[in-house]
């Protein structure tokens, strides 16, 4: 992109993790790039969970930069725990951050875009555990279903107006919510070991792979309701395929 047709940006958790590589890639790449975080950024402070935090904020973005023609919301949180021993406090914060809160800026941005009339796209951060089956996740997983049907029913109910939806869902990432343990390249957690071994593209993800399909995703124009599994072939592992089993020696061959 160039200065002429660089978007106006907004990232909703761009203080960490894939929004904050989103928010560097975008701004190296030119854009004007506003971030929201509830831990404050050099933006604009706003918990997504609360609808007036986020109209305060939407309030504070138009005054000062305008309306966004890029919006992406990559706030969210993790759970771990069988279903069957998380608590309704647990499952009530799970899904006011993961989905809640996502429903809460589009609906916020669609009407900005309806003020002023202009045209753009959104894209939620969902997560491969939106399709499939992950034990002692079933909240999150379900968080992030939700959040992929938000989007592809709001790419049918606004499409009319211009404005494109979709989503992108990665693998394991290395981001806070996974931690910062060591590479499993070099030894480390066994579990994040055997995720890289099942990924197709031999590694796991990175903050920027994840910002690199958002910037793909809001460029393309003839693409919406989508829910882009951005996971370096993580997914395309079947758990009854033994190849994960053999010997590295014996794989490569």
């Amino acid at each position: 992109m160039n200065d002429e047709t660089a978007p106006l940006a907004l990232v909703v958790g761009g203080g960490s993790g894939i929004g904050a590589a989103l928010a560097d890639r975008l701004r190296v790449q030119g854009a004007t790039t506003v971030t929201w975080d509830i831990a404050g950024t050099r933006d604009v402070t706003c918990d997504v969970t609360e609808p007036a935090a986020i109209d305060e904020a939407v309030r504070l973005t138009r005054a000062r930069w305008g309306v966004p023609t890029w919006v992406t919301v990559t706030a969210g949180v993790g759970h771990a725990g069988s279903l069957a021993d998380a608590s309704v406090e647990d499952f009530d914060r799970i899904m006011r951050v993961n989905a809640r809160g996502p429903w809460l800026c589009m609906r916020a941005w669609v009407g900005a875009m309806r003020d002023e009339g202009v045209t753009g796209s959104f894209v939620a951060v969902s997560s491969v555990s939106a399709q499939v089956v992950d034990r002692n996740m079933g909240v999150y997983c379900a968080s992030k279903a939700a959040l992929s049907m938000l989007v592809k029913v709001a790419a049918v109910e606004w499409g009319h107006l211009g404005l494109r939806v979709n989503a992108v869902a990665p693998g394991v990432t290395r981001t806070p919510m996974l931690g910062r343990g060591p590479s499993a390249t070099v030894g480390g957690s066994p579990w994040l070991a055997g995720v890289a071994d099942r990924t197709a593209l031999g590694r796991l993800g990175e903050a920027d792979d994840i910002a690199q399909a958002i910037v793909a995703l809001h460029a393309m124009e003839w693409v919406t309701g989508q829910v882009v599994e951005a996971d370096g072939g993580l997914s395309l592992h079947s758990p009854i395929d033994a190849f994960g089993d053999m010997p590295r020696r014996d794989r490569d061959r």
